[in-house]
């Protein structure tokens, strides 16, 4: 068990419990409001004892104790790359920051949403670095993911082609059939692999990788990730009691010139079970 402070100032207007879970990693709600009802939590200096307002500014410190949690299971390492599966609820940048610990020289190279799970890769030198770049830049490198979304659609199958248009303000993006003022084109393709009643399990290909894209495609499309709290339907997440967005990175495929460094990983194919 370890104890910890967490601080953070508000960026913008909204309840206490919702704006230090958005702000706050390993901080779950039940942790979260038992800090508040001991009053370890302080905002601008003062201890509060319920789930307040917070202005635009407040800095706010929760006081919490918390298991260590693992952030990350190793899939696949060599001398020149790291592969993970990260776990949900992570920021990549904290995965990093973890892997750091063991490989000192890693380098990071993309990211998952803080929600998604899934698999990450990093380099161990420069040499390697350069290539993975390289890669996700130019699409070289296929990602997979599969995701439970509300609904079934009609369609099994399909390429979407849409724009993306980023309001860095609200921390989300916009989606639009046509092509609007500061947007970009984006590509998402998917395939219906289960169905229920209320829900479909879809394998989804990025052609374009853009923040939020899945998510956003998806739910312009009328079938949102299951437990997004952002593109989401927010009734059923209720409903059903969710609050973890159902989507995972599952499989990498790496292509690369075979007279590279990283040659030897020409059409290797990692994935986790889900």
């Amino acid at each position: 068990m370890i104890n910890e402070m967490k601080s953070f100032i508000a960026q913008k207007s909204g309840k206490l419990t919702k704006l230090a879970l958005a702000n706050i990693e390993d901080l779950s709600y039940s942790v979260l409001l038992k800090s508040i009802r001991k009053k370890d939590v302080k905002v601008n200096g003062k201890r509060v004892g319920e789930d307040v307002t917070l202005n635009v500014g407040d800095v706010v410190e929760v006081y919490f104790t918390v298991k260590k949690q693992e952030k990350y299971k190793f899939i696949y390492q060599d001398e020149n790359v790291v592969i993970v599966y990260k776990k949900s609820g992570y920021l990549s940048e904290a995965v990093f920051d973890d892997l750091l610990q063991s490989f000192p020289s890693a380098k990071f190279i993309h990211r998952l949403d803080r929600n998604t799970d899934g698999i990450m890769v990093f380099a161990l030198n420069d040499d390697s670095e350069s290539l993975l770049l390289k890669g996700f830049k130019e699409r070289t490198i296929d990602k997979k993911y599969h995701a439970w979304v509300v609904g079934v659609p009609k369609t099994k199958q399909a390429i979407l082609t849409a724009y993306l248009q980023k309001d860095k303000d609200a921390s989300q993006v916009k989606i639009f059939s046509q092509k609007v003022k500061d947007s970009v084109e984006i590509k998402t393709g998917y395939k219906v692999i289960k169905e229920e009643r209320d829900r479909a399990l879809l394998e989804v290909t990025l052609f374009t990788g853009k923040t939020h894209q899945i998510r956003a495609h998806l739910s312009f499309i009328g079938y949102p990730i299951i437990g997004d709290s952002k593109y989401g339907d927010f009734e059923f997440n209720k409903k059903h009691n969710l609050s973890r967005q159902m989507l995972t990175a599952t499989e990498i495929i790496f292509h690369f010139d075979k007279q590279s460094k990283l040659g030897y990983l020409d059409n290797k194919n990692f994935c986790i079970e889900k």
